[in-house]
């Protein structure tokens, strides 16, 4: 899955639109390297996403195409924000 849509689909943040603008100006790093909005995401990989407040860094624990509001949660866990 791309980081764009895993990005939406986990409500990381609200709009895809939204996370493919972040990927392109370089606020989302994978395991420590700058990706673009069509990187694939793999379980266990480690994102960090940078926003003007501060830096949220999650690990993927699942991946799914879509998922409800209250299962979001379970797709990640937070490392450090």
């Amino acid at each position: 899955m791309r980081i764009d849509k895993y990005l939406n689909v986990s409500r990381i943040l609200k709009r895809r639109t939204l996370a493919n603008q972040a990927a392109s100006s370089g606020r989302i790093a994978v395991n420590g390297r700058q990706v673009k909005p069509s990187y694939q995401v793999k379980i266990g990989d480690v994102v960090e996403v940078h926003f003007n407040s501060g830096t949220l860094k999650f690990k993927i624990l699942d991946i799914k195409q879509t998922v409800k509001k209250e299962q979001a949660e379970s797709l990640y866990e937070i490392l450090g924000e």
